[in-house]
């Protein structure tokens, strides 16, 4: 694990991923969709997920997101890539950040 990671768990999760796909994995399989740290890994997402929202994680996937093409004009450039964690969640346990929407 590195420093970075040790130091501060809550720095992991960047942002919860807001999606109708996101959406529908909640309703369908409890499972929650964030923006992790290029640096995080299984492990450490699943510790900040447990301490922040007070859950029991029973699976974490982790996902690289690449980057895309992307042009203005004859400018031409890449939107950065980013790395995706869907954690599932124990049946019964549930995240009030996703609720309501």
């Amino acid at each position: 694990m590195t420093a970075e990671l040790r130091d501060d768990i809550r720095r992991v999760l960047v942002r919860p991923v807001i999606s109708e796909k996101s959406y529908q994995l909640v309703a369908a399989h409890n499972q929650y969709t964030f923006r992790v740290l290029d640096s995080a890994h299984k492990t450490v997402v699943r510790q900040a997920v447990e301490e922040l929202f007070d859950v029991t994680v029973t699976d974490v996937r982790i996902v690289n997101v690449r980057s895309k093409p992307k042009r203005r004009g004859a400018t031409r450039g890449r939107r950065p890539g980013w790395k995706k964690a869907i954690v599932e969640l124990k049946p019964g346990d549930r995240i009030e950040l996703f609720e309501g929407a």
